[in-house]
């Protein structure tokens, strides 16, 4: 999975990103200079900072220790919350991520998926994308038998600009190794996300 042109350890330029937002509120007719605009660059300097901090993080860190176990059904992990943010209009996307997988002698903490969600998420990101980038990933680093992603999510992008239809749902996934070759395997693995709703 690609860094997207950055380093992990990368640090980020604050006071490019002030300057920078100083130079939008011009543009759209603010005075940076009042009082309740002050403070605003820093802030969303600090806030890119924090929502784009998966660009300086390796998500691989969190799959790295493993157990071994014999265990070979299916381990899901549901409604995992994560926020993100639309790389084409830098607004948020909101919902849960779903991930299943078949394991092949070794299991990792579950926590760890919930963390690893979390990098992936924080970065100026397309659903799409974030949801192969997670299934191959845990596919690569799990050496699971199969995995299968799916993700939920709102975004800001449709809701609050453009054809604002608040309420719409984007319903992305991804199956990789036996859930992607065998629909009986598939279809177990989302009646258990979706309680037999399919």
């Amino acid at each position: 999975m690609g860094k997207t042109g950055m380093g992990y350890k990368q640090a980020v330029d604050l006071p490019r990103i002030q300057a920078a937002v100083r130079e939008i509120l011009l543009a759209v007719g603010e005075d940076p200079d009042r009082e309740g605009l002050l403070e605003t660059p820093a802030r969303v300097a600090r806030m890119y900072a924090e929502v784009f901090s998966g660009l300086r993080e390796d998500p691989k860190v969190h799959l790295a220790k493993t157990f071994n176990e014999k265990y070979d059904e299916i381990v899901l992990v549901k409604d995992i919350r994560f926020s993100s943010c639309c790389e084409h209009h830098l607004l948020p996307f909101h919902g849960k991520t779903h991930i299943g997988y078949l394991p092949n002698g070794k299991i990792v903490g579950l926590s760890k998926l919930a963390r690893t969600v979390d990098v992936i998420a924080r970065r100026p990101q397309v659903q799409e994308r974030m949801t192969e980038n997670l299934a191959d990933l845990l596919m690569d680093e799990l050496g699971a038998k199969a995995v299968g992603v799916v993700v939920e999510a709102t975004h800001s992008c449709m809701t609050m600009r453009g054809v604002r239809k608040p309420g719409s749902l984007c319903t992305t996934s991804a199956m990789r190794g036996t859930f992607r070759a065998n629909q009986a395997s598939r279809v177990e693995l989302l009646s258990l996300i979706y309680g037999g709703k399919i």
